[in-house]
């Protein structure tokens, strides 16, 4: 789970396409032939976004499946902290005290 957060942040870390189009526009201000490696590389960059996209889970499914998805685990956590709530006033845990 880790390793996974790990590899979207760092996807996710770089992900403006403004410096792209920046650096676009001052080749062009220059007359300059790296206009086409610019270009390059902002489609590189915005079919890497695609990707990223399509492989988000939960991407396939629709508004209200995604709400009832979310419905259905706030229900789990309100049921489990119950739960934790019970088994705390019940007292049935001798929690040693750190000396």
């Amino acid at each position: 789970m880790a390793v996974a957060q790990t590899k979207q942040e760092k996807e996710g870390e770089d992900c403006s396409l403004l410096p792209l189009v920046h650096d676009i526009i001052k080749c062009m201000d220059k007359d300059s032939q790296d206009v086409h490696q610019e270009l390059a590389k902002l489609k590189a960059k915005i079919q890497e976004a695609r990707e990223q996209i399509s492989a988000m889970p939960g991407i396939d499914s629709s508004p209200a499946e995604q709400q009832q998805q979310l419905a259905t685990l706030r229900e789990q956590v309100r049921t489990k902290n119950q739960l934790l709530q019970k088994y705390k006033s019940l007292c049935m845990f001798d929690v040693p005290k750190a000396s």
